[in-house]
C-alpha cells in the first residue's frame, strides 16, 4: 500500500511538472507568434484604425484590402520580388552545391593538411560578425574592382558568407549517415569520385539540403543589411529594401508596411512548409561527427 502511494505521488508530481512546462511553452509561443498576429490583424485596417488601436480586430472603419494593392504598387513589387526571387535561388543553389562537394572532400579526405586548414579556416570565419567586413566590403569592390550594383556581386557575396556554416552541416552529414562502404561499393562498380558524390552521396543527404535550404533561403530573403550596401539602384532593388519606401521623414503609413511584411513573408512561410519535415532530421544528422 506504501508503495502504491509512493508511485502515485510521484506521478502526481509528475504531472505538475508536464502542467508548468506545457504553460511555460504556451507563454513561450503567444509570445513569439504575437508579431505575426499584429500585422495579420492590422494589414485589414486603415491608417487611422491602426494608430487607433493597434490590437483591434476590426477597425472603426471595416474591414479592408485596400493595403495591398498600394503597398504593391508602392514598392513595385512585382520587379523586387523577382530581385529577390533571382538572388535567394540562386544564392541558394550555389551554397548547397558547393558546400556539399567541399564537404565531401573533407569528410573523405581527413589525413589531407590542406583539408584540415581549410575546415578551420571556415569554422574560424563563422565567428567573424559581418559588420567587421562591410565597411571594407563596400570600399575594395566598389572603390577599386566596381561590380557593386550587380545582382551576381550579392549573390556571390551571399554564397562567401553562408558557405562555412552549409560545409560544417554537410560534414557532419556526411561522416556520420553515409557509410564509406557505399562509396567503396560504388567504385567496384565502375564509378568515378564525381559519379559516386552525385548517385551515390548527394542523394543521401536530403535532409541536410533542406535544413541548408530554408536556413539560407530565409537569410538571404530577409536580409537588408547587405543588399542596401550592395545595391544602390532602384531597379535592383530586393523586397527588404524596397519597404523602405512606406518609412517617411514625418509619418509612416503603417497599414502599407504591414502589407508589404506580409507579402515579404509568404514565399519563405510556404518553403518552410514544404520542408519542415526535414528540418529536425537535417540539424540533428548534421551536429553529429563520426
Amino acid at each position: 500500500m506504501a508503495a502504491m502511494t509512493q508511485n502515485e505521488i510521484a506521478a502526481r508530481k509528475k504531472a505538475r511538472g508536464n502542467v508548468g512546462k506545457y504553460i511555460l511553452l504556451i507563454v513561450l509561443l503567444i509570445l513569439f507568434i504575437f508579431p505575426f498576429v499584429l500585422v495579420v490583424i492590422n494589414v485589414f485596417k486603415t491608417k487611422a484604425d491602426i494608430t487607433i488601436n493597434p490590437l483591434s480586430l476590426i477597425g472603426a472603419h471595416g474591414f479592408t484590402l485596400a493595403n495591398f494593392p498600394n503597398a504593391m504598387e508602392a514598392m513595385d513589387f512585382w520587379r523586387v520580388f523577382l530581385n529577390s526571387v533571382i538572388v535567394t535561388v540562386s544564392a541558394t543553389i550555389l551554397t548547397v552545391l558547393f558546400s556539399a562537394m567541399c564537404a565531401f572532400v573533407i569528410a573523405r579526405h581527413k589525413n589531407w593538411k590542406a583539408c584540415a586548414i581549410l575546415f578551420t579556416m571556415m569554422i574560424a570565419s563563422m565567428v567573424i560578425p559581418f559588420q567587421v567586413l562591410m565597411v571594407p566590403l563596400v570600399s575594395i569592390y566598389g572603390g577599386i574592382f566596381g561590380v557593386l550594383n550587380h545582382r551576381l556581386t550579392l549573390i556571390l557575396l551571399h554564397v562567401g558568407f553562408s558557405v562555412s556554416m552549409a560545409t560544417f552541416l554537410f560534414d557532419g552529414a556526411i561522416r556520420g549517415n553515409v557509410p564509406a562502404e557505399l562509396e567503396e561499393a560504388a567504385m567496384i562498380d565502375g564509378c568515378t569520385t564525381w559519379q559516386t558524390f552525385w548517385k551515390v552521396v548527394f542523394p543521401l543527404l536530403k535532409p541536410t539540403i533542406a535544413t541548408v535550404t530554408i536556413i539560407d533561403a530565409m537569410a538571404f530573403w530577409n536580409d537588408y543589411l547587405l543588399p542596401s550596401l550592395v545595391l544602390q539602384k532602384k531597379d535592383l532593388y530586393t523586397i527588404p529594401i524596397a519597404t523602405q519606401v512606406f518609412y517617411g521623414t514625418y509619418s509612416t503609413d503603417i497599414g502599407l508596411v504591414m502589407a508589404a511584411l506580409l507579402l515579404a513573408m509568404l514565399p519563405i512561410l510556404i518553403l518552410y512548409l514544404f520542408l519542415q519535415k526535414f528540418i529536425v532530421a537535417g540539424v540533428t544528422s548534421g551536429a553529429v561527427k563520426g
